[in-house]
């Protein structure tokens, strides 16, 4: 298949170091990044806040239920970061570079979306094994019973 989607679902801290580290090296000369990659951020969105004149760039994370984040550092110099509202349309974005409404000759959103179907399902299951796994109650502690109490009381010397 031509074009491989190459993005990894991200968790909200592993997004946040990579803001950090990107807001860190903002004066460098020739920054490298700790993270390079592509990456998606579910269920949150990107804010920006300007702040004395719009001298202070402030970015925060909000969380907004069905709304993807991309986070492409492929280059390890650069962190480009864009708000997108479905999952498809942010895997567009990370693999060719261009927005939905973008017209290009060669592809369409709709044809790059029918050759690519298997990836996005696959992400769409991985993402809905992450928000299991996160719903998923931790196994509650089993009272302790006196034969457990008595194995495991030491004896005096």
């Amino acid at each position: 298949m031509k074009n491989p989607i190459h993005a990894s679902l991200i968790t909200v801290d592993q997004a946040r170091a990579m803001l950090k580290d990107q807001r860190e090296q903002r004066d460098e000369r020739f920054p490298q990044l700790s993270t390079s990659g592509q990456y998606i951020l579910p269920d949150y969105r990107m804010t920006r806040k300007r702040e004395a004149f719009k001298i202070r760039r402030h970015t925060f994370l909000k969380k907004h239920y069905r709304s993807y984040v991309a986070f492409d550092s492929d280059n390890g110099q650069t962190l480009w970061i864009h708000n997108f509202s479905s999952l498809s349309e942010a895997c567009f974005w990370l693999n060719m570079g261009l927005k939905p409404n973008d017209t290009d000759s060669a592809s369409s959103y709709k044809e790059w979306k029918t050759h690519h179907v298997d990836e996005i399902e696959a992400l769409k299951a991985e993402l809905r094994d992450m928000n299991q796994a996160k719903r998923k109650p931790a196994a509650p502690a089993e009272p302790a019973s006196v034969i457990t109490v008595k194995k495991t009381k030491r004896t005096r010397k």
